[in-house]
C-alpha cells in the first residue's frame, strides 16, 4: 500500500464505531510509542483524512501523514510515516504546546485528550530535570512528529466512538538509547515516572516503550488489565520501526462493545446494581482556598458523578487538600483535563473502582412555597429511602419566606402521604411507573 492511503480494517467487515461508545484494549506487551499506536488505530479503521485534519489544525502545513503495510515477525501491519515539511522545527515548551492545542479548531474530546497527554509530559520531564513542567522543552516529544502523534492518537479515538481505553500491561525494554542530552538507561527516566503506579514488565531489549507512548497510554487508560470482556468489532497492528526476529515489534489495538454499553448506556453491569466508575485525585497545597467551592461546582455541573476535598497534612507540614473526583469511564479523560485547568496540579490520579448503587427516581410533592422533588432510592421493587433535593426546599423557601427546615419537613411529610416511605413498594400504589 502507497503512503498515504489508509489501510483496510483488519478482523472486521463491518463499520468499527457502531455508533459510538466503544471500549479500546491496547495489547502493549511489545511496547508502544506514539505512532505505533497511532498506526494500529488507523489499521483498526479510524479516518486518516479526519486524523490529518486535526493535526492541521494545530501545526498546519507542517506535517503530512501516511501509512503502508510492512511486517514484522511475518505479522501484517500498518507503519505509519510522518513526514516533516518544514526545516528545523524549534523545541516548544510544554506552555507554547498547550497554547498551540488550546487554540486549534479541534473537536472538545481530541483538545482535551491531547491536553491531558502533554500534560504528563511536561510533568514527568520537569520532575526529571528539576524543573517546573511549563518551562519544559520538548526535544524528543515536542518534535513536530510527536505532536502529530498525539494529536493524531487522540484524533483517531474521536473518529473511532471509543469511550473508554484500557492498556495490558507496558513492555518498558532493556538496555540504553540515544537521546537528546546523552545516552540514557532503558526504561528512560521520563517513562519510569509516567508508569509509576502502573503494570509493567522488562519485554526485552532495547527501548520498547517510549515517553510518548507511555504518556498516551497513562492519560487515556482507566486501568491496567488483560483483554476485557467484550463484543469485539475491529482489530489493528501498528508497527514500530525496527523488525525484531522472534518478537512481533507491534502495538495491537482491539475495539469492542462493553457489556454495560449492550445493556444501554449507564445500565448496570449487572441486575446487582454494580457498575464501573474512575476515580480521579489531585493533592494541591497551593491554591487559594475561596476557589474551591467554584471547581468543584464546574465539576460536577460538567459530569462528575461526584466531587469533594478532603484536607491533609503534607511535607514540611504545609496543609493542603486531596481533590476526588467520581467519574464514569467516558468522561474521566475530559474531567481529568479540566482538573489540570482548575486548579494549580501538576498531574491527577485516576484509578478504577466499583460501585453499588440503588437504581433512582424523582417524584414530585407540593409544599407551601411550590414544588419540591423527592429523591427516592429503591431496589427489588421497594423504597430503601426517600429524601427531598435541598436545592430545591431552599428554592421554595425563598419564595414562601419560611424556614429551609420547615420546608424540608413539609416535603417528608407530603413524601409519607404520596406513599414514598423506607420500605414500602416501588413503585407507590397508584403511582404512574417513570
Amino acid at each position: 500500500m502507497a503512503s498515504g492511503d489508509a489501510p483496510s480494517p483488519r478482523g472486521t467487515d463491518a463499520s468499527p464505531t457502531g455508533g459510538g461508545g466503544l471500549l479500546a484494549w491496547v495489547d502493549a506487551s511489545a511496547g508502544v510509542a506514539g505512532d505505533m499506536l497511532l498506526g494500529a488505530l488507523l489499521d483498526a479503521g479510524a479516518d486518516l483524512a479526519s486524523v490529518q485534519r486535526c493535526v492541521d489544525a494545530v501545526v498546519p502545513g507542517s506535517v503530512r501523514l501516511g501509512v503502508h503495510d510492512v511486517e514484522r515477525a511475518g505479522l501484517l501491519a500498518s507503519k505509519l510515516d510522518v513526514e516533516v515539511l518544514v526545516a528545523d522545527p524549534p523545541h516548544r515548551t510544554w506552555a507554547a504546546v498547550a497554547q498551540m492545542i488550546g487554540d486549534a479548531e479541534l473537536p472538545a474530546g481530541v483538545r482535551d485528550r491531547a491536553l491531558a497527554v502533554f500534560a504528563r509530559l511536561a510533568e514527568a520531564e520537569g520532575r526529571v530535570h528539576g524543573m517546573p513542567p511549563e518551562d519544559v522543552h520538548f526535544h524528543e516529544v515536542g518534535a513536530l512528529d510527536a505532536v502529530a502523534d498525539v494529536v493524531g492518537c487522540c484524533a483517531a479515538l474521536e473518529d473511532l466512538g471509543v469511550e473508554e481505553l484500557v492498556t495490558s500491561p507496558m513492555a518498558l525494554g532493556s538496555g540504553t538509547v540515544r537521546a537528546a542530552h546523552g545516552v540514557l538507561p532503558v526504561p528512560v527516566p521520563a517513562v519510569l515516572q509516567l508508569v509509576r503506579g502502573w503494570d509493567v514488565l522488562g519485554g526485552g531489549e532495547g527501548e520498547l516503550t517510549t515517553p510518548t507512548g507511555a504518556a498516551l497510554l497513562t492519560a487515556l487508560c482507566t486501568r491496567t488489565g488483560a483483554l476485557p470482556r467484550m463484543d469485539v468489532r475491529a482489530s489493528g497492528q501498528g508497527a514500530g520501526t525496527r523488525d525484531v526476529p522472534g518478537r512481533a515489534n507491534v502495538t495491537r489495538v482491539v475495539l469492542g462493545a462493553a457489556a454495560a454499553a449492550r445493556a444501554g448506556a449507564g445500565a448496570p453491569v449487572d441486575g446487582g446494581g454494580r457498575e464501573d466508575v474512575v476515580v480521579l485525585e489531585a493533592t494541591v497545597d497551593d491554591l487559594d482556598p475561596r476557589v474551591w467551592p467554584d471547581v468543584l461546582h464546574h465539576l460536577l455541573a460538567e459530569g462528575a458523578l461526584d466531587a469533594w476535598l478532603t484536607p491533609v497534612l503534607m511535607k514540611k507540614g504545609r496543609p493542603g487538600h486531596v481533590l476526588s473526583v467520581l467519574a464514569a469511564p467516558a468522561s474521566a479523560s475530559g474531567l481529568s483535563a479540566r482538573v489540570l485547568e482548575l486548579t494549580s496540579t501538576l498531574g491527577v490520579r485516576r484509578g478504577r473502582v466499583e460501585r453499588d448503587v440503588l437504581q433512582r427516581d424523582w417524584r414530585p410533592v407540593r409544599t407551601a412555597g411550590g414544588q419540591v422533588r423527592v429523591k427516592v432510592g429503591h431496589r427489588d421493587g421497594a423504597v430503601l429511602q426517600a429524601t427531598p433535593e435541598f436545592e430545591d426546599a431552599l428554592a421554595a423557601a425563598r419564595r414562601s419566606g419560611a424556614a429551609v427546615a420547615d420546608v424540608l419537613d413539609e416535603a417528608r411529610a407530603a413524601g409519607r402521604a404520596a406513599g414514598l416511605v423506607a420500605g414500602g413498594p416501588w413503585p407507590p400504589p397508584g403511582a404512574p411507573q417513570t
